[in-house]
């Protein structure tokens, strides 16, 4: 699940501040907002210009190669800046939080000595009494897997922050992965699956819908993993509870991601078919061709039962897009293995996928392995699955020139008069919406394709 780095924004004149930069997936940046929640209620506001912050939080991903060195290198700026401020006689409070923050707990305060408080993703929800504690002088490090439901304890927005947000949001719905794939450190970091339970989720749900939210995206380490106790006693998956969420008022789009090939059950493919606010678009990683590599990576599913499982699917939503992850140069892949990789990416086209190459994080059974593959070697592969990726994504863009769609407006665009929307396939449109406003859903032709947007004229 990964995501380009942002930071969370929303200033208020005469108040404490808060500046939150944001690395890595969209779970971080749902977090971000739920502990910019949280500390709203002792007083404090985000803002986006650093140097008005009182508070300054990094919350971090562990996902990329060398995350923890770019965490420190921030720090060692943040250093200054603290320095200089306790010079003027103002105070800044620096926090880690995020994955960094639990695989790394005290390390962070041994190497950072301007850090005041760590606090792991499981226990954001305490971010306000390790800030207290902080602030009186402690150097608080917060990354036990916490036994009381975190979400539990959140505060809810006030309507106007949500709304100031946005038309679309992201729910939390799952954490944590005990798939235990062999290259990967969220097991470590976010700890074995957890799942909310449905009225949490829909009360939420409402919540955003209310506040004039259209669309949401469920989120999970292994979203379509979520088995969460519903109303009625039972256990509910991933397919009931977008049944549910649909027949919220207001709410006009449903998404999900990240899923597992494993975790596609019956009854989350019927709602693809059943669902109209479920859009045709599905995440789905696969990470590589090879049935050898996959083996080795603990994916626990075969190539051909991968691409079988996509034609299920696309059965009964023809209109289906797929993204995905794919790894090159893992630990023992030949040459071989990567034309299996090439040969299923042409099999199954993909409308959009992330690409990378290898990289050993410390702690998982990849980093042990033999045969590990030149970077040279890494390099080359993933020029090569990446010109054809980015080929697919061409091809795809191009056969909606020419196709009618309902596109939600989610922000101004670049040019006067220019609104941006999102396709029910995540590509960004571009349409000069004059006579229409953010939060509108607009009937639309898709007129032309560019590198990495779409191009539309309101019908009507």
């Amino acid at each position: 699940m990964e995501a380009a780095m942002s930071e969370q924004s929303l200033s208020t004149p005469n108040t404490r501040k808060v500046f939150v930069k944001t690395y890595g997936c969209q779970m971080n940046v749902y977090d971000s907002e739920r502990m910019t929640d949280a500390l709203s209620k002792d007083g404090y506001q985000a803002t986006d210009v650093l140097e008005e912050a009182d508070l300054v939080l990094l919350n971090t991903c562990h996902i990329r190669e060398k995350a923890a060195e770019k965490v420190y290198s921030e720090l060692g700026r943040l250093r200054e800046m603290k320095k200089a401020r306790a010079k003027g006689g103002r105070e800044m409070v620096i926090g880690v939080t995020g994955c960094v923050a639990q695989a790394e707990g005290k390390e962070i305060l041994r190497r950072a000595p301007a850090v005041d408080l760590v606090v792991g993703p499981q226990t954001y929800h305490r971010l306000p009494e390790a800030l207290r504690r902080a602030k009186g002088g402690e150097r608080v490090v917060e990354t036990d897997y916490a036994l009381e439901d975190k979400f539990e304890h959140l505060p809810a927005p006030e309507k106007a922050k949500t709304r100031a947000r946005g038309v679309t949001a992201f729910l939390t719905v799952q954490e944590g992965c005990d798939k235990f794939c062999t290259f990967c450190v969220v097991p470590y970091t976010r700890g074995s699956e957890v799942s909310r339970p449905v009225m949490q989720i829909v009360t939420e749900a409402e919540r955003l819908a209310e506040a004039g939210v259209r669309e949401i995206t469920l989120l999970g380490q292994n979203v379509n993993a979520w088995h969460g106790l519903g109303p009625d006693g039972r256990e509910w998956g991933l397919g009931d509870l977008l049944y549910r969420l649909a027949e919220i008022e207001g709410l006009a789009r449903l998404r999900y991601t990240t899923s597992h090939p494993r975790d596609m059950d019956d009854h989350l493919i019927a709602a693809h078919r059943d669902l109209r606010k479920l859009m045709p678009y599905l995440h789905l990683p696969v990470q590589a061709g090879s049935d050898r590599i996959l083996k080795a990576m603990n994916r626990r599913h075969t190539a051909a039962e991968y691409i079988a499982l996509i034609e299920r699917i696309r059965a009964v939503q023809p209109e289906l897009a797929i993204s995905g992850d794919f790894i090159v140069g893992f630990p023992g892949e030949t040459d071989a293995d990567f034309e299996d990789t090439m040969r299923l990416v042409e099999t199954v086209g993909y409308a959009q996928a992330f690409s990378f190459k290898y990289s050993t994080r410390p702690g998982t059974p990849g980093a042990e392995m033999d045969g590990h593959v030149e970077e040279a070697v890494k390099a080359e592969r993933l020029e090569r699955l990446q010109a054809l990726l980015f080929r697919q994504q061409g091809e795809f863009a191009l056969g909606c020139v020419g196709k009618e769609i309902d596109l939600l407006l989610e922000k101004p665009g670049r040019k006067p008069g220019q609104l941006v929307g999102r396709s029910p396939w995540l590509q960004p449109v571009n349409i000069d919406a004059k006579g229409s406003k953010i939060g509108d859903i607009i009937r639309v032709r898709i007129t032309d394709a560019g590198p990495n947007s779409l191009f539309a004229q309101a019908i009507g």
